[in-house]
């Protein structure tokens, strides 16, 4: 854990999600501020629009932050890395792709690089490219997921027991148990995503944030099955239509064009459930309360603390 902050030039070993187009920079610079590592998902906006937040997020904290690129996501992969370098960002997030191309050229200028993970096989691949750390990812988190769909439980020591760089965990971690569970596993640390949507900071509709708090652990379903792109979503009108056109043979461009960025802002920035949609983890149903990202961070690694001692004070069998 200590090992992965130093890597990262973090207080605390919690990393924010990327959250695709609906990042912004009061969210992610409440988190740099707050001690964890604060993240830009850079989703399919234009490279103008990315730099306009890397700006705005340096105005907001002195602390690291991170971009978040989905490779196969978006397609302005080199331009993005040029920011980057350009902006001296402390590190970058590589997901939904392959990130060997793009490692030498981020380690060439000092910066640290996360790899997200859905397997032993993808780890091992990501530590030989030259990552620094992993982010191993469950199929209990938000948005985007592996076709894999291994849990965070089975997935974390699996992949920690074969490689030697630090490994964060990802998918249903939203309190101080789920860090603590982790960090038993042999995580040095956590991301989350879900969990920071309900913080007083978080600049998304009021709806999204009350669906948060209402939801229980069955208020999420997963999409895109059929056309192996797995998507993890809050239950609404328009994520459930989406549910019944997968039934009836909706086409692959089809799912592509109805769950594209512009139905997520939809959903999260204009509260219209509707018309679109909002991810979610299924760590939803542990979501209770809108504190502040402070709160919530300090609240983690004080639980997550109590929780450890706790079990080791209660662990004697002899």
């Amino acid at each position: 854990m200590k090992q992965a902050c130093e890597i990262l030039s973090i207080k605390y070993p919690i990393i924010q999600g990327g959250m695709g187009n609906i990042s912004n920079a009061i969210l992610v610079a409440a988190v740099s501020n707050a001690g964890g590592l604060g993240t830009i998902g850079c989703g399919t906006m234009a490279p103008g629009a990315i730099e306009q937040i890397i700006m705005e997020t340096k105005k907001r904290t002195a602390q690291p932050f991170a971009l978040n690129i989905a490779l196969t996501v978006s397609e302005y992969v080199d331009d993005i890395i040029r920011l980057a370098i350009k902006h001296q960002v402390s590190a970058v997030t590589l997901s939904a792709g392959n990130p060997a191309p793009y490692i030498p050229i981020l380690k060439q200028n000092g910066i640290r690089i996360i790899v997200v993970v859905a397997s032993v096989l993808h780890a091992k691949k990501a530590e030989k490219a030259g990552a620094d750390i992993l982010v191993a990812e469950g199929y209990e988190a938000a948005g985007i997921n592996s076709s894999l769909e291994l849990t965070t439980f089975t997935l974390i020591p699996q992949i920690v027991k074969k490689v030697k760089i630090p490994v964060f965990a990802a998918g249903g971690i939203g309190d101080g148990k789920g860090l603590a569970a982790a960090l038993m596993l042999g995580a040095s640390g956590v991301q989350i995503g879900t969990r920071l949507i309900a913080t007083a900071e978080a600049p998304f509709h009021q709806t999204y944030k009350e669906k948060l708090l209402k939801a229980n652990g069955e208020d999420t379903i997963v999409l895109g099955r059929p056309y192996g792109r797995v998507r993890r979503v809050l239950k609404g009108e328009y994520a459930e239509g989406l549910a019944d056109l997968e039934q009836r043979g909706m086409t692959f461009r089809e799912f592509q064009q109805k769950t594209s960025e512009t139905y997520h802002i939809k959903g999260a920035i204009d509260g219209d459930f509707q018309h679109g949609y909002v991810n979610s983890g299924q760590v939803a149903g542990l979501i209770d309360d809108v504190p502040s990202v402070k709160q919530l961070i300090e609240s983690m690694m004080r639980d997550a603390r109590l929780q450890i001692s706790k079990i080791a004070e209660n662990f004697r069998f002899d």
